[in-house]
């Protein structure tokens, strides 16, 4: 056990009825402390579901209920039902699974009257490899459209969290802190935002064109990966679905080019465009403060496009301003040395999977964050630089990458708790200084960084490219093109 949980911890609350947590993979047995921690609750109640039994171990060393059971769309109403019911009170479900369909978890959840978190927008199994839908409708943009349609459909009633992890999550909170930020520092004095609206209209007034949601992982095991072995830090399943999605970005006003192969949303708000090829396969230049510049995948995540839509300004139904948005992730070495052998026979993940734990990992942080480029002051990162052994001191179960997932999902169940009724909600349009407050012990280091690096800098300059000079921040010279 880590000396973390030695420390004097606060509770933030008490969950009156059943917990329920679906997925017992990397991120649901990380969760797992930070709920004993922080929460009062009845640990009789306390029931894990999930299809493999690889670590039932760990639920039994906890005394926790352990349903060995793949949910499914003809089971899991019949599965659900009672273990959220049982013993009176208000049940939480805590969705941290693959493969079942978070629309219709929350719907069944707000209809028991149970609270409802996850961190991404999932679908029922088969998906994300579906030759039979259209490359648009295999977008995060159609699975948030699809929760968007739940909130629509029956807005308000018990709270479900909607996509509450690191990223989306956390970064989101991470946007309104740092636009605070550069707001003061380049003399912009209006008070602070209370509305979407007058969120959006800082952005625009400080000059915001666009968002990285900036990401180095540094860590680094003590043995080589493998040949024919998929390895990362966080779930493979997870990462090799959202990898195989179009590239997809929020798309901002301020752009005046766009790739040949890019197509444009037609339901909905339409604040996102996304590129007819994989998101794991297609680079971007971006920039954190320990390494500086980098490259990084444009691997398609729901927060690019509700911080694109939530900073949108309209008139008379038009978008007049709207920052462009993407993922520009660089992970761990040994994830980017399997996603080129992936790549390289035919994008056939490999058989064998493996995730990191802390114990197999000997040094490195994992450094996500947030870059507001375009402004005043040119660009601006901030986030948090979590190392391992901060993890390890911190929290059992996980190495730093989990530790930023599941910190903020216990900060979006404590708002929550505290928010019992505020229907379907997006981590956009709820208390940051909340979730951060409640979330900051466990982020490492939290800082923000200028950088006068744009796209442009240092380029080898050996060969012709179709860059435009006259704005360093146009997705033409971000893309890095085949």
């Amino acid at each position: 056990m880590s000396d973390g949980q030695k420390q004097d911890w606060p509770v933030h609350g008490r969950i009156t009825g059943p917990i329920v947590m679906i997925g017992f993979g990397s991120i649901g047995r990380g969760t797992l402390p930070l709920i004993e921690r922080h929460f009062e609750y009845d640990k009789s109640r306390f029931t894990v579901v999930e299809p493999s039994d690889a670590h039932k171990d760990l639920a039994d060393q906890h005394g926790l209920r352990f349903e060995q059971v793949a949910l499914t769309k003809e089971n899991y109403r019949d599965v659900l039902t009672p273990l959220l019911t049982e013993g009176g009170g208000q049940g939480f479900c805590v969705n941290l699974s693959v493969d079942t369909s978070s629309r219709d978890i929350l719907e069944l959840c707000r209809e028991l009257g149970a609270l409802y978190i996850d961190t991404v927008a999932e679908p029922w199994t088969g998906f994300y490899f579906d030759k039979g839908l259209t490359q648009a409708d295999r977008t995060n943009y159609a699975l948030r459209e699809n929760i968007l349609d739940a909130r629509r459909a029956a807005p308000g009633g018990p709270t479900a969290v909607s996509c509450c992890g690191a990223n989306p999550g956390m970064v989101s909170w991470f946007v309104k802190q740092a636009l605070l930020n550069v707001a003061q520092d380049t003399g912009v004095t209006d008070p602070e935002p209370r509305t979407r609206e007058e969120w959006a209209a800082l952005m625009h007034k400080v000059g915001v064109k666009g968002v990285h949601i900036a990401e180095r992982d540094t860590q680094r095991a003590k043995h080589p990966k493998p040949m024919g072995v998929f390895v990362n830090t966080w779930s493979v399943e997870g990462f090799v679905s959202e990898g195989n999605q179009p590239a997809e970005l929020g798309w901002g006003t301020h752009e005046t080019w766009k790739p040949e192969n890019a197509e444009g949303q037609t339901k909905g708000s339409a604040c996102a465009i996304f590129l007819l090829q994989p998101g794991a396969d297609t680079r971007v230049r971006t920039w954190v403060p320990t390494v500086g510049a980098q490259f990084g995948f444009l691997v398609t995540h729901n927060e690019a496009i509700s911080i694109a839509d939530y900073y949108t300004v309209r008139e008379g139904g038009d978008a007049v301003y709207r920052p462009t948005c993407h993922y520009a992730y660089h992970p761990a070495n040994d994830a980017v040395l399997s996603l080129h052998e992936m790549w390289g026979n035919a994008g056939k993940v490999q058989e064998r999977q493996h995730i990191l734990d802390e114990n197999e990992i000997v040094d490195g942080i994992d450094e996500l964050g947030v870059l507001l480029y375009g402004h005043e002051k040119n660009a601006y990162w901030y986030g948090s630089q979590l190392s391992i052994e901060e993890t390890r001191r911190v929290a059992p179960y996980q190495n730093a990458t989990g530790l930023q997932v599941t910190s903020a999902v216990l900060a979006g169940m404590v708002w929550a708790l505290e928010n019992p009724e505020a229907g379907i909600v997006e981590a956009d349009e709820i208390d940051f200084r909340r979730c951060l407050e409640v979330q900051t012990p466990y982020l490492g280091p939290v800082v923000g960084v200028y950088t006068d690096w744009t796209p442009l800098t240092d380029r080898p300059g050996l060969f012709p490219e179709d860059i435009d000079t006259s704005d360093p921040w146009q997705f033409r010279n971000v893309l890095v093109h085949r």
